[in-house]
């Protein structure tokens, strides 16, 4: 089993920033064996992928969130990061944190887009953005 906690969100003015961390842990975990993600829920919608990181680090975004959204990985702290600047309100949902241990060449073809992909996920945190 893998445990994911995310932490770091909270109340943010638009045009701020919020860093957010995910803690991985369990047997099995390794940064060798998980590609990580974010994904967004915000009320009354539907999940959205926003970033995702590699075994060798390479990087993906939701286009709307490039150059604003940042992901990375601490491999000797088993910690996933997402730097969020120019927030804004739209930004508000409870994000999650998502392990994935499936097939390399299915993520690489845009596996790291689907929630449905993923393996393990946290319990969210709630980011707010006012206005």
């Amino acid at each position: 089993q893998v445990q994911l906690v995310e932490s770091g969100g909270g109340l943010v003015q638009a045009g701020g920033s919020l860093r957010l961390s995910c803690a991985a842990s369990g047997r099995t975990f390794s940064s060798e064996t998980y590609a990580m993600g974010w994904f967004r829920r915000a009320p009354g919608k539907e999940y959205e992928f926003v970033a995702a990181i590699g075994w060798s680090t390479i990087t993906n975004y939701a286009d709307s969130l490039k150059g604003r959204f940042t992901i990375s990985r601490d491999n000797a702290k088993n910690t996933v990061y997402l730097q969020m600047n120019s927030l804004k309100p739209e930004d508000t949902a409870v994000y999650y944190c998502a392990a994935y241990a499936g097939p390399r060449g299915t993520y690489y073809r845009g596996g790291y887009g689907s929630r449905r992909a993923y393996d393990y996920w946290g319990q969210g945190t709630q980011v707010t953005v006012s206005s």
